[in-house]
């Protein structure tokens, strides 16, 4: 379930990093740092936070998907495309990779033994450390701060899935359900344009 959860993030996030880069008129070596960093960063936050090393580090997909996202976006002149962040493909790329991480990162924080806080945290971690980081490098308010429904996705999936299992009851449908109900949460937030109210 880890790695299923792992892989859709990475392709997720390494697209969102694509269209960001490309959006900021970065050249090639921008480009590809930005998408790296979208896509790999959270999920190395993560690992060195529970001292274990890097997924990405110890596989060799991670890398291999990332470079082969980026050539196809290329090769598709996706990077010619004027406000490309705006259009479907970017908000449900962006949005699996948000819950996909969110996933994959509440699922470490499990198995490491962490309570609910730590779960909760490896959940956020691992869904936005990654463009949390890309935007500071871009010299950008980083994106989940601006919005107040993209974090919050992952704090509450990391609370259920904890929730889940404390009670043995997270499983691979339960985790495919969780998926498409807080995908759809996340695109319908988008565009009615829901926020936490700051008072």
């Amino acid at each position: 379930m880890f790695e299923i959860a792992e892989y859709i993030g990475i392709i997720a996030f390494a697209m969102s990093g694509f269209f960001v880069g490309t959006r900021n008129h970065l050249d090639l070596l921008g480009v590809l740092i930005a998408t790296f960093l979208t896509a790999l960063g959270g999920g190395i936050m993560r690992d060195i936070t529970v001292n274990k090393i890097p997924f990405t580090f110890s596989h060799d997909y991670p890398a291999i998907i990332v470079t082969s996202v980026m050539i196809i976006l290329i090769v598709f002149k996706f990077h010619r495309r004027n406000s490309i962040e705006n259009k479907a493909l970017f908000i449900l790329s962006d949005s699996i990779g948000l819950i996909s991480f969110s996933i994959s990162g509440a699922l470490i924080g499990i198995e490491s033994g962490l309570n609910m806080a730590g779960v909760i945290a490896m959940a956020f971690l691992t869904a936005v450390g990654g463009g949390i980081a890309r935007d500071v490098i871009i010299n950008e308010v980083p994106f989940v701060l601006k919005t107040g429904f993209y974090g919050t996705i992952a704090i509450l999936l990391g609370a259920i899935l904890y929730i889940l299992d404390e009670f043995y009851t997270i499983s691979f449908w339960a985790i495919t359900l969780l998926f498409f109900i807080f995908l759809s949460i996340r695109i319908i937030a988008y565009y009615k344009k829901w926020a936490i109210p700051l008072r």
